[in-house]
């Protein structure tokens, strides 16, 4: 065995070891298949053939065959690549060719009959890695992967059935259902309530609130004229909000006056003839507000208070949007998908001890995914009741925004959170600091600088206010239009430069141009370390994220895949451990203010030129030479000075 090749094998055997996956190696510690191995020979003379490694993960085997030089990875029978070649020298020379032929011959001679066999090349920072599916049936040839996060025990049985089987997954078909349920939603409170795209998720989060109140009964809305259902609805989220403690009372008063429009609408608390019970006896008629909750408590309340990061509330304000026509844009309101919420805990390895701001909170996303994760790391009820009264903190602008983002906090089981109505450009820095903020979460208003006079709105100054707010060395992470890491205007790039004087740029992420499904930004994410000036040797981490595992699923916007998580142990890797990669996903390079901080303004090829390439390239130059002086233009070719 080749060293290339040794190292190859010690690579694959620390990724399978990252992903928990029990395996030997040069054969199997399941008697049946390491007997069934005894004739699995490539030459097909029923002597002995063992792959690098044999694995298995609940009840499916993993085979890998392993081969040092990428042009080794796989050759076909058809010009389309879809079939893999079956004659002995394919399967000795190519790795994929290798695999297919294990994971068959034990298909054909053991009791597993569910296959995953993989053909490596390469090394650690240059490689392929492809998963074949292999069953009774034949194989399917499967995207290459970065990890074997997929094949873990936890989420094998979901690749096989989304990538194999191509079944939609439990969770999309959730999102899908509750997309459903929005859309339906959203009918019912135009046509029935006459509500505008504003009042509509208040609506909601105001009869989310009553029916959290262990007093409120659905059933007690009975359209009485004189106790009206709005006021027994506004009676029970006045309880709730005394009861679970939300402080100060400031922040309570300004939410539920969003709410009284629940109980001053008069459309609302009438009885509408339309809206009907059928009964053993007689028809009911009710009153809108009685037929949101009774849709509300039905179809929505278990999803938003489940205990997972995703902002339901969000994603029915962003449906509500949608479904009116618009995307939000032109309030510059881009809410945020919960699994870059996610994603930003993970970048800067959040901790319990963090003091967490979020200056332009929107529906709280931010907050709920640092609340989820935060929550999880510690055991006691004081430690938890510290974070969520201390440790939370997010501004929003917007009033109605504002009261949404309370509502998702307070129905989290936190009503203490630190969220304050008003302007985060306005509060001073020195205020700021004083708080002592060692995370800042942030995806700030897009395309708000119209001119001159506007131009303080342009998402480089929060960035800078940001920074200069959060406590020395804190750790800063925003969500912005990749145009923000270009310059959009001289000011912009002065703001730029500035920024670096004091704090230090760690690096950028591409993400997938459809991160914010309809919306029509291409997102980039910045980390920034405040309050410590760039050096000019600190070497910036930029990567190309945009195939995240994420696609575009008709009529529900943005989905995940299986692949998602492969992508995201592949990014965190590189990320928090600096794990070698390829210069098109990650290159490390030092920066100038002047530059554009993306990976695709310091991309450089570093695949090395094989021979042949060399060959091929003097080949087609001296064919092109050849062609011209044929067609009498050989001065073309001619010294000119």
């Amino acid at each position: 065995m080749s060293k290339k090749e040794k190292n190859l094998d010690i690579f694959i055997s620390k990724l399978l070891d990252n992903a928990k996956i029990k395996y030997s190696a040069d054969g199997s510690s399941i008697k049946e298949i390491n007997d069934a191995l005894k004739t699995a020979s490539k030459k097909g003379t029923g002597r002995v053939g063992f792959p690098e490694f044999v694995g298995i993960s609940n009840d499916f085997i993993i085979v890998i065959e392993d081969k040092a030089e990428l042009d080794k990875q796989a050759n076909y029978s058809d010009e389309d690549e879809t079939k893999l070649a079956t004659d002995v020298k394919s399967l000795k020379d190519f790795a994929e060719n290798g695999a297919l032929h294990y994971g068959k011959h034990i298909v054909e001679n053991t009791n597993f009959k569910r296959i995953f066999a993989f053909g490596c090349s390469g090394d650690e920072k240059h490689h392929i890695i492809r998963p074949i599916f292999i069953d009774q049936n034949g194989y399917k040839l499967l995207k290459p992967v970065e990890n074997f996060e997929n094949f873990s025990t936890e989420n094998i049985e979901k690749y096989y059935k989304e990538q194999v089987l191509e079944e939609t997954p439990a969770e999309i078909l959730e999102k899908d259902a509750l997309i459903a349920k929005a859309k339906e939603l959203h009918e019912f409170l135009r046509n029935y309530g006459q509500l505008g795209d504003d009042e509509k998720p208040l609506v909601v989060s105001a009869i989310l609130l009553a029916l959290s109140d262990p007093n409120f009964k659905t059933e007690n809305l009975t359209g009485d004229t004189v106790r009206t259902d709005g006021q027994k609805i506004f009676s029970a989220i006045e309880d709730y909000m005394k009861r679970v403690e939300v402080t100060p009372d400031t922040k309570k008063e300004k939410v539920l006056n969003q709410f009284n429009i629940i109980k001053d609408r008069t459309l609302l608390n009438q009885v509408d003839d339309r809206l009907k019970n059928k009964n053993q006896k007689e028809e009911l008629a009710k009153t809108p507000l009685k037929f949101f909750t009774e849709f509300v408590e039905k179809n929505i309340l278990a999803s938003v208070k489940a205990n997972t990061s995703e902002d339901v509330l969000g994603l029915f304000y962003g449906e509500f949007i949608r479904f009116s026509g618009g995307d939000g844009q032109t309030l510059g309101v881009v809410l945020t998908p919960s699994h870059i919420t996610d994603i930003f805990c993970d970048l800067i390895d959040l901790n319990s001890n963090d003091r967490v701001f979020d200056p332009c909170c929107g529906t709280s996303a931010f907050l709920i995914s640092a609340l989820h994760k935060m929550l999880k790391q510690v055991k006691t009820k004081e430690e938890q009741d510290n974070i969520k009264k201390n440790q939370l903190h997010g501004i929003e602008i917007r009033e109605d925004m504002f009261s949404i983002a309370t509502t998702n906090m307070i129905l989290r089981g936190d009503g203490k959170s630190n969220l304050e109505n008003k302007d985060f450009l306005k509060v001073a820095v020195s205020d700021l600091r004083r708080q002592n903020y060692s995370v800042g979460f942030m995806n700030p208003p897009y395309s708000q600088a119209k001119g001159k006079d506007t131009a303080h709105l342009s998402e480089i100054h929060f960035i800078e206010h940001l920074l200069d707010g959060l406590a020395d060395n804190g750790r800063c992470v925003i969500i912005i239009p990749q145009s923000t890491m270009v310059g959009k205007t001289s000011e912009d790039k002065k703001v730029k430069k500035r920024i670096l004087s004091k704090h230090t740029l760690e690096g950028v992420i591409t993400l997938n141009k459809e991160t914010f499904y309809g919306v029509g930004t291409n997102p980039c994410i910045a980390i920034f370390t405040a309050h410590k000036p760039h050096s000019e040797k600190k070497f910036c981490k930029f990567i190309n994220y945009e195939d995240d595992g994420f696609v575009i699923r008709k009529h529900v916007g943005l989905v995940e895949t299986e692949r998602a998580k492969e992508r995201k142990a592949h990014l965190l890797n590189c990320w928090l451990h600096d794990a070698p990669a390829e210069t098109k996903f990650m290159v490390k390079t030092t920066i100038d203010p002047e530059d554009e901080w993306l990976h695709s303004f310091y991309y450089f090829n570093d695949e090395i030129p094989k021979v042949e390439d060399f060959e091929n390239t003097i080949a087609d130059y001296l064919t092109f030479e050849f062609n011209m002086m044929m067609q009498g233009k050989s001065y073309l070719f001619e010294n000119t000075k």
